[in-house]
């Protein structure tokens, strides 16, 4: 198979959540393959230095654009920006998230309301703009950012395991309907990663060696390890590809 195939010279990403965390990572590694950018977040100055950073790594251009994911109008006046000025982006990675831990009969509904909104609804506000466009170009790639919860729940992050389970069916619906027009959709879901979102479960003993236990690699997983199955879902390696959901999990999904 030619390297050709992962090859992203040319083609425009567009990431959520890009200027710090897993998005960041994700966003420099489509840079890496040779994909310019557009980079997303809230704070402007944040955003603004991370792009020129990836610039002058990379050598790829790199635009941004600022807006609250759970604000529909907000980033449909946005979107319409990028793609009046920069382009139909030809990957688009829904990464933006956050996470609140409660049981369940804890559960505050701004919680709830907040995290679906977060990791559900900005998927489908984020991608439909985008991909009524590349509907109309005859091609385009959508890579949802899942989780390991999209299969299995854990005690005290209910809202998370309903909104990622959510994405994961999302991403099968949006392929049914998006694969006659070249567009493959699917979803890519972690395991454990040492993450900002995860400090307190890395520093906590106990947790730790859960995870270290319950995944066969005994071990937490590294945000650059998810960079190979976005390229390949991002590039013409993956063109007979759609409504997949990819588990990166040290093999945590494959065990009881």
């Amino acid at each position: 198979m030619s390297a050709k195939l992962f090859d992203l010279s040319g083609r425009l990403a567009l990431v959520t959540g890009s200027s710090r965390g897993l998005g960041n990572t994700l966003a420099r590694g489509l840079a890496a393959a040779g994909a310019d950018l557009v980079l997303h977040g809230r704070d402007a100055d944040r955003v603004r230095r991370e792009a020129a950073a990836i610039a002058g790594d990379y050598g790829v251009k790199v635009s941004t654009t600022l807006f609250d994911v759970t604000d529909r109008d907000g980033a449909a006046r946005a979107l319409d920006g990028v793609l009046d000025t920069v382009g139909v982006p030809d990957i688009l990675v829904n990464n933006a998230g956050i996470q609140s831990r409660a049981p369940f009969n804890e559960i505050e509904a701004k919680n709830w309301d907040a995290v679906l909104a977060t990791n559900l609804s900005s998927v489908f506000y984020v991608s439909q703009p985008i991909t009524r466009r590349m509907a109309e170009r005859g091609s385009g790639k959508v890579v949802n950012i899942g989780s390991v919860v999209t299969l299995l729940a854990r005690q005290t992050v209910v809202p998370y395991t309903a909104a990622k389970g959510g994405v994961a069916m999302l991403s099968k619906g949006m392929a049914a309907d998006l694969a006659r027009f070249n567009v493959q959709v699917n979803t890519i879901s972690p395991g454990y990663f040492a993450s900002e979102m995860n400090t307190a479960l890395i520093n906590d003993p106990e947790f730790d060696a859960w995870v270290k236990a319950r995944t066969p690699a005994q071990r937490w997983g590294d945000f650059e390890e998810l960079v190979g199955a976005l390229i390949f879902l991002a590039s013409d390696a993956s063109s007979f590809v759609s409504g997949q959901n990819i588990f990166v999990d040290g093999g945590m999904t494959s065990v009881v």
